[in-house]
């Protein structure tokens, strides 16, 4: 559809944008990949066509910072297990890495495909993947290629799991060298699992050093399984996100507040700190603890909300689930769920700002200049997401302008 599309009579309105406006009886005119205008459905402008929303409520497009779709197979037998009483180790990425290496580049890319459109169906409409189940050069080279063609932000994980076999000093050597050089005309971020049964401080710190040195953006997979090193070896080298954060001292919480303390929240300016990012979905299916998201808020540290989709410990694209459990279990408001899932989500992959001056729009939220990613719900309000738990709610979806469902 081309020219201008007005969609009015919104019922609800949540922008998340720096003003956290919500508008009641709104309106907003898409033009190209663009937001407009934004305001009440009495003056909103003429446009070329028009979209009556019968007072639904739309809000931002859900960013998922956090996922791994490049992968094969399936590991319901684990699943299985650890549903019956078997604690969750990393030592089954190994088993999706077989299958993926099986596949060839078709099939591997047909299999990215199906779940970026399953996520784009829920209301998503940017999109982080990491490599990770390749664990050699030439398959962490083909993934990241792959997930390049289909994703918005690509991360390299080549640091996810030592291959069987492998000398883990030898490996690591091999991420932050042959391997790493392999990845970069594909890649934007880094990342590497901190974790017991993964790799050690040390190691940790050598890749995201490297990462850093090649001139990527870093992540960490951090404090999953117990308090670690992770969150403060993502403190110490900037790093834009850390991710699952379930056990944290109140030291590392006090660490993750203090990069914030020179960030203006209200204007989105000065300087960005550590996202702290919470995977509910996979905190529920390993059977950890919910990561602290209230006490992370309430401490000055922003956060996100990301689905994790990969096949071994959350095996879902559904951020609505994500906000529905951080309402229902994790004591976070309505609006401040959907915003980690959309706001913070962008925060964390540095897309939070952007608008016509620079050409570099921002997502995640809704304002003039912004990507037109909208996500339309068969419900007067978000907080029938959390009121109305398990049912489908997304009605229709803009991802850059275009109505992709």
């Amino acid at each position: 559809m081309t020219g201008t599309t007005l969609i009015t009579n919104i019922g609800e309105l949540m922008t998340q944008d720096l003003e956290h406006r919500v508008l009641k009886d709104a309106a907003i005119v898409l033009e190209g990949e663009r937001i407009s205008w934004i305001g009440s459905s009495a003056e909103a402008p003429a446009a070329d066509h028009q979209i009556d929303a019968e007072g639904r409520a739309v809000l931002p497009g859900w960013v998922d910072s956090h996922s791994h779709l490049v992968f094969a197979g399936d590991r319901t037998a684990e699943f299985e297990a650890r549903m019956a009483g078997q604690s969750y180790s990393a030592g089954g990425i190994g088993v999706t890495t077989n299958a993926t290496r099986s596949v060839g580049d078709d099939e591997l890319s047909a299999l990215v495909s199906a779940r970026v459109q399953e996520a784009v169906s829920q209301g998503t409409t940017y999109l982080e993947s990491k490599t990770g189940y390749g664990l050699d050069v030439q398959n962490e080279a083909r993934s990241a290629r792959i997930a390049a063609e289909l994703v918005d932000e690509v991360t390299y994980l080549g640091a996810h799991l030592v291959p069987a076999g492998s000398d883990a000093e030898e490996y690591t050597d091999l991420v932050c060298g042959e391997m790493l050089d392999a990845v970069l005309p594909y890649v934007r971020w880094a990342d590497v699992f901190c974790e017991r049964g993964a790799f050690s401080e040390d190691q940790s710190r050598r890749v995201l050093k490297a990462a850093s040195d090649a001139g990527l953006g870093l992540r960490v997979h951090g404090n999953q399984l117990g308090e670690g090193p992770g969150v403060a070896l993502a403190v110490e080298f900037g790093a834009a996100s850390v991710d699952h954060v379930n056990y944290l001292s109140d030291a590392d919480v006090r660490a993750l507040a203090g990069t914030w303390t020179g960030w203006d929240a209200a204007s989105g300016t000065g300087t960005r700190g550590t996202v702290a990012t919470c995977l509910p979905a996979c905190d529920l299916s390993t059977r950890q603890p919910l990561a602290p998201g209230r006490d992370l808020i309430d401490a000055g540290v922003q956060i996100a909300l990301a689905a994790n989709c990969n096949p071994g410990t959350s095996y879902t694209s559904s951020m609505a689930f994500c906000v529905t459990t951080a309402v229902l279990q994790m004591r976070l408001s309505v609006h401040e769920a959907v915003r980690a899932a959309t706001y913070g989500g962008a925060l964390a992959l540095g897309r939070e700002s952007g608008n016509d001056v620079d050409g570099e729009r921002a997502v995640g939220s809704l304002a003039v200049g912004h990507r037109a990613d909208l996500h339309m719900l068969k419900a007067p309000s978000a907080t029938h997401l959390a009121y109305r738990p398990g049912i489908p709610l997304t009605h229709s979806v803009w991802r850059a302008g275009r109505q992709a469902v």
